[in-house]
């Protein structure tokens, strides 16, 4: 049986924001990895690292001030050089279905979350008719979990979980090849959590002709460990490490001391938070960005790690010595 080839492959995009006085800061550098059909992938890291960036790069939504480098091929299309007219008529919302962040921005506030639903069902599904554009509405939302008695209400006057959930069922209506889900599970509880991740999780499974896949960025670990297929880590604009799920939250654990740290500072793991503070991406070190705040440390990391091998880093964690990571 011939492999099908990845749904999107991303080869050394990056990402630089122009700021007055000629400086720059570097949001992405030289990310590779690819989201193989039927995969979830789940990028990690903490806030201000540039996963959100990553992900405006490939729907071609970054501010002026932004310089593009790289690849990030969707099919045929690269994505980082696709114009505006291509990415919003044939892109967004047909080959990439969108869970933003910030969801009541990207709802529309003078319109009840029924009328947004049932236009998205029509443009993207061809649905016609009064009643089935209603039914289909409905059952939208019920794979979002979004209750039916608040489709009539206007997003102003729902909850932060409840206009997550509305936007999760607009992304779900077209069954695009890509979702993209940028912090899913943001303002929902334990229960909602799973019934969200669990659902993005039978998008991708979905026993059709369709190769669908997911690219999760998220800060919820535990949602992170339910999904995902593999686990993509950034620190300071870079991809640090690319492993498989089962063994980056399994006994071995990650390789990389920051990952290695994102676990530990878990309440059911160590609970010890990673010393210091992340640095400034427009004036980071020549060397490995993590190693002030890295007990490893030596010398050697003056140097910029690369990719190559389980982790980029001069000194990975032996997976012998799981340090306070467990099962």
């Amino acid at each position: 049986m011939t492999e099908r080839p990845p749904v999107l492959s991303v080869r050394g995009l990056s990402v630089r924001f122009l700021v007055p006085g000629g400086g720059r800061v570097a949001a992405v550098t030289d990310a590779h990895f690819d989201v193989a059909p039927g995969e979830c992938l789940a990028l990690i890291g903490e806030s201000g690292c540039g996963k959100s960036v990553l992900a405006s790069a490939l729907l071609g939504l970054l501010p002026a001030n932004a310089q593009t480098a790289g690849h990030a091929l969707l099919g045929d299309l690269d994505l980082l050089t696709a114009g505006e007219r291509t990415l919003a008529r044939t892109v967004r919302g047909r080959r990439i279905g969108l869970i933003p962040q910030s969801p009541a921005a990207h709802l529309t506030p003078v319109r009840t979350i029924r009328s947004q639903m049932e236009e998205t069902v029509a443009e993207l599904t061809g649905v016609r008719g009064r009643a089935a554009l209603r039914a289909a509405a409905e059952q939208a939302a019920a794979r979002a979990a979004f209750p039916v008695d608040h489709l009539d209400r206007h997003p102003h006057e729902l909850s932060g979980g409840l206009a997550q959930r509305a936007a999760t069922a607009l992304a779900l209506i077209g069954d695009a090849p890509l979702l993209l889900a940028d912090e899913p599970t943001t303002g929902l509880d334990r229960d909602l959590v799973d019934h969200t991740v669990d659902e993005l999780r039978r998008h991708v499974d979905a026993d059709d002709d369709h190769a669908r896949a997911l690219l999760m960025i998220t800060h919820d670990l535990a949602a992170a460990e339910r999904i995902a297929d593999r686990v993509a880590v950034m620190y300071a604009g870079r991809i640090v490490e690319l492993a498989d799920a089962a063994a980056f939250f399994g006994t071995s654990g990650p390789r990389h001391p920051y990952s290695r740290g994102l676990l530990n500072a878990l309440p059911d793991r160590a609970f010890t938070p990673i010393p210091g503070l992340p640095p400034e991406l427009g004036a980071l070190p020549d060397g490995c960005a993590f190693a002030p705040r890295c007990d490893r440390a030596t010398a050697t990391c003056a140097t910029l790690p690369a990719l190559t091998g389980p982790a980029a880093c001069h000194h990975p964690v032996p997976v012998e010595a799981p340090e306070g990571v467990r099962a």
